[in-house]
């Protein structure tokens, strides 16, 4: 499993936009992102970088790899 990187807030959503996910609405100091197709909601915490664990736990939750999710950073 490849290692990742440490990202933004902003890389993430921007990488997460690139799956489908769009910006839902700011609540406090998370991002909320909404997949349409699936109904499928992520909270993304506005930090800099975000953990690497919380990373690897949104990328799980969205239904991607760590593999496809490196993928839409470029």
């Amino acid at each position: 499993m490849p290692r990742l990187p440490s990202l933004p807030a902003r890389d993430v959503v921007k990488a997460f936009s690139g799956a489908g996910f769009r910006f839902e609405r700011q609540a406090g100091s998370h991002l909320i992102l909404w997949h349409p197709g699936r109904r499928q909601v992520l909270s993304v915490p506005n930090h800099n970088p975000v953990r690497r664990g919380t990373l690897r736990t949104l990328i799980r939750l969205s239904g991607l790899t760590v593999e496809q999710f490196i993928e839409l950073l470029d």
